[in-house]
Order: C-alpha cells, then sequence, then structure tokens
C-alpha cells in the first residue's frame, strides 16, 4: 500500500496497543509541526475506556509536560466531568493533532490552529488510538476534532450534544472544546457557555449509563 506523503502512517509500529503508540510517536515526522513543538503529546488514560475524548491540539503546558489537557482547558474539562458524574481516571483524552502549532507574541507560544493537511496527517494516531481502546462514545472537543472524524461539512453549532452513528466508528457526540469557554467575552457568557458544555457532558454520561456495557 502507497503511504500518503506527509503522514504519521509510516511511523506506526507494529503492534497497536496503547504502550506500543505512545512510543512511537515520539519519533513522527509526519508532518511539520514537529520541528517547532517540545515534544509529542500522546493521548493519556484508562485502557479500553468507554469513553474517549478528543480535543484539537496541545496547547503550551501540554507541550511542555507531554500530557493532553493539564492547562487551564483541561481545568474546566476536569470539573466539569466531575459535575456531569463522570470520573476522569475512567476515561481516555487525546488531541486530533500531536504536536503544538503555535506563533510567537513577544514572549509568549501563542496557539495556532492546525490546517487540513496537518491534521489529515496525524489521523493515523488518532484511528490507532480508537482501535486500541474500543470506546462505546467518542466526545469531539470543538470544531477540528469533530471535522477530524466527522467530515469538513460537518458543524457543530448544529448538531453538539447529540450522539451521532457512523459505518466504521463508534458513535460520536460533539461539543466545543473547553478553551472556546474561557474565551468567552464576559462573566455572563462564560458561564452560559460553560453550563451548555456541561450539558454535553452530561448527554455523554446519559448515553453510557443506557448503552455501554
Amino acid at each position: 500500500m502507497k503511504i500518503m506523503e506527509h503522514s504519521a502512517a509510516e511511523y506506526l509500529p507494529i503492534l497497536h496497543d496503547l504502550d506500543s503508540l505512545r512510543k512511537a510517536a515520539r519519533a513522527c515526522r509526519g508532518c511539520p509541526l514537529y520541528e517547532h513543538a517540545t515534544q509529542t503529546v500522546f493521548g493519556a488514560g484508562k485502557v479500553q475506556a468507554q469513553l474517549l475524548l478528543v480535543g484539537e491540539q496541545p496547547g503550551d503546558r501540554e507541550d511542555i509536560e507531554g500530557l493532553p489537557f493539564v492547562g487551564p482547558a483541561g481545568g474546566l474539562l476536569n470539573a466539569c466531568l466531575e459535575e456531569a458524574g463522570i470520573d476522569r481516571d475512567e476515561v481516555y483524552v487525546t488531541n486530533a493533532v500531536k504536536h503544538f502549532k503555535w506563533e510567537p507574541r513577544g514572549k509568549r507560544r501563542i496557539h495556532k490552529k492546525p490546517n487540513a493537511r496537518e491534521i489529515a496527517a496525524c489521523r493515523p494516531w488518532l484511528d490507532a488510538e480508537i482501535a486500541a481502546i474500543k470506546p462505546a462514545l467518542i466526545v469531539c472537543m470543538g470544531a477540528t476534532a469533530a471535522q477530524a472524524l466527522l467530515g469538513r461539512e460537518f458543524k457543530v453549532t448544529q448538531q453538539r450534544g447529540k450522539p451521532i452513528e457512523t459505518q466504521e466508528l463508534p458513535r460520536i457526540l460533539a461539543t466545543v472544546h473547553p478553551s472556546s469557554v474561557l474565551r468567552a467575552t464576559d462573566s455572563e457568557s462564560r458561564e452560559s457557555e460553560r453550563a451548555r458544555f456541561l450539558d454535553d457532558l452530561k448527554q455523554a454520561a446519559k448515553y453510557l449509563k443506557k448503552h455501554a456495557a
């Protein structure tokens, strides 16, 4: 099989268990993002978790620490998971893109949205994680994660909070990325967006309780 140019596919290990995938991902050069990132930030959490959470890409803190969702967005996610009745230790969290894409702004490194080619190049890692974990439900947080799995025409604003059936993947529920809640312009908007995000996670918890084995 011919390997797509600029893809992580050639870096996948023979064994697709999470430990093998995580080790192999450290050496991934499937797209140019590795050149400016500190390290690969692979997924983390329970093996064969019933719930898989997918974000966009690691941020500054994640890039430094090497773990997903350990920054401010991760703090909000953890709090909302707890309120929704979901045990953070029972889920697996990852990103559609495994390297931090950023641009300088003074002394700070500012998040820059990955493009379609970078998302496609990193897709083999995400597919391998899904295959290894076999979740009952995937929650895509943000448009990048949702479109990576459901196509570029998918609109989170129109279909958030509803489990979606797919032919090749587990059921998927889309919501916003927790960082978008933190970016709300005022406290009232922030509370409103947080409530909606929490409600989406409650829908995920309700689905798992009803359908998961």
